[in-house]
């Protein structure tokens, strides 16, 4: 796909996002316990290097909250070099992880899980502009509207509403007011200090031992799930956006590679951003070109442009990320809790509250897949019907069962006999059923024990290849002292 099929919405869509991320990146590093420098090198490392190695063209990555939070104690206690260090260990890990293709693990996660997770994102985002909306005068409320009001009105000018993004009319125009009237609101300046130079090479002052290995181990491990599994999330739903597909293990290795190239920069690592990603989306981003420019644009603004850039109203930005908070999250879920199954629902609104409770997106995804496999487990457990009927004049009873054995149905299989009946053989029927697991098999070694101690013959039939295999090489109802050991606390 060309570089510069879409340059024009490309570079308008790459400056808007750059904007955005100046703000997030100088917030993000506080909130590690870091100079506001560390995150916005690594976003700019980040954005420029995952523009050529990652899987999915439009996406953005940077710096992000999620990864922030996991810094803090490493850096309390270790200080930044550490940090640094973990930096390089997260790539390695991820870029293993790419050619491990663990990416394949994103189809265990069911569609109610991803809405969930989408919609929790959205409100953290709006819940992460309070702060600037709490404790202000009128004059931001005020600009937070009129902001609000370009980015949707604008789009309805005829001739030029379509061919500029909103949110880059909003900063534009909002700052222009602002640096007009002098109003007393807070600025991007008053954020954090920007850099004045340019990143360079810096490789991480500490021992090279296991002792450091050890250290930065735990932390680079959670930085690892956490920021594939946010990339991967956000793949996900940028690929629903675009209609397009994403190549999600070569974006694991690509964000091992950038998260490297941030480490040897002096950045912290990071992953990719829902809400930044979706502001390219909208603003008519559509190829690597626009994460590129995002890149360049965003280190050109803050070490070239700082005085200008500092003059930003924070109100201008709150509007732009609450239109991604708008635009994230998924309305249609709320009018699908009718109509979807209660299990579904469920998952959905756990994910969205663990989500949202914890600020952490990996528990919140867990627990949701998690829920999704135990109500799956459950609902397939109960399609198990087992019938049965005499033959040969009452000397035997044929059981004939249908549907899947495994750990959530076996015990339904267990009780389906009558062991007690007086019987002299018994034909198990498996031609339409399947067995999954050890539990399974050993249920089967309970019912075909147990009839065999109260004197019945039992015949197995119809057993498929795949459930045969796993009966042949696990089933002890043939070996008397293993018999003995299974059946002997019953």
């Amino acid at each position: 796909m060309s570089w510069f099929s879409n340059l024009k919405g490309d570079t308008l869509a790459g400056i808007v996002v750059a904007l955005a991320l100046i703000p997030e990146a100088i917030a993000f590093s506080i909130i590690a316990g870091v100079d506001p420098k560390v995150g916005l090198y690594a976003s700019f490392a980040i954005c420029v290097i995952i523009a050529f190695t990652g899987g999915r063209s439009g996406m953005v990555s940077a710096a992000t909250g999620a990864m922030a939070l996991l810094m803090i104690t490493l850096v309390k206690e270790h200080g930044l070099e550490y940090l640094l260090a973990a930096t390089l260990l997260t790539g390695v890990l991820q870029i293993i992880a790419g050619y491990l293709r663990l990416a394949e693990l994103m189809r265990f996660v069911s569609r109610s899980v991803v809405t969930g997770f989408v919609n929790a994102l959205a409100i953290l985002i709006f819940m992460a502009q309070l702060p600037e909306l709490t404790g202000v005068t009128w004059h931001v409320y005020a600009m937070t509207l009129a902001g609000l009001a370009i980015i949707y009105g604008f789009p309805l000018v005829p001739v030029i509403g379509k061919t500029i993004p909103s949110p880059l009319v909003c900063i534009v125009v909002l700052t222009a007011v602002y640096m007009m009237t002098g109003m007393e609101i807070r600025s991007v300046g008053d954020m954090g200090e920007l850099p004045d130079s340019l990143p360079v090479f810096l490789w991480p002052e500490v021992p090279l031992n296991l002792e450091t290995l050890m250290i930065i181990f735990p932390t680079a491990l959670m930085l690892t799930v956490v920021g594939l599994l946010e990339s991967m999330m956000t793949a996900t739903i940028i690929d629903d956006l675009t209609d397009t597909r994403s190549d999600k293990n070569r974006e694991c290795k690509g964000q091992g590679i950038a998260n490297i190239g941030a480490g040897l920069l002096g950045g912290m690592a990071g992953c990719a951003m829902i809400g930044q990603s979706v502001i390219n989306i909208k603003s008519g981003g559509r190829r690597r070109m626009s994460t590129l420019i995002a890149g360049v644009s965003l280190l050109l603004m803050v070490v070239f442009l700082a005085d200008w850039v500092s003059q930003i109203p924070m109100a201008a930005l709150v509007a732009v990320m609450i239109m991604v908070a708008i635009g994230t999250f998924s309305w249609s879920s709320i009018k699908d809790l009718k109509k979807h199954p209660m299990s579904t629902n469920f998952v959905m609104v756990a994910t969205v509250v663990v989500t949202v409770g914890t600020h952490n997106l990996a528990i919140g995804v867990f627990v949701g897949v998690l829920l999704a496999a135990m109500f799956f487990a459950n609902k397939v457990g109960n399609i198990l019907y087992i019938g049965s009927e005499e033959a040969d004049e009452g000397s035997r009873r044929i059981y004939r069962v249908v549907g899947q054995v495994f750990f959530a149905s076996s015990e339904r299989f267990g009780e389906a006999f009558d062991f007690k009946e007086t019987v002299e053989k018994v034909t198990i029927d498996l031609s339409r059923a399947h067995f999954w697991d050890i539990t399974a098999v050993q249920t089967l070694d309970r019912v075909v024990i147990k009839f065999r101690r109260e004197g019945t013959e039992v015949e197995m039939i119809g057993l498929n290849e795949a459930s045969a295999t796993i009966v042949d090489r696990y089933a002890v109802h043939d070996d008397p002292e293993a018999v003995e050991k299974l059946m002997g606390g019953h």
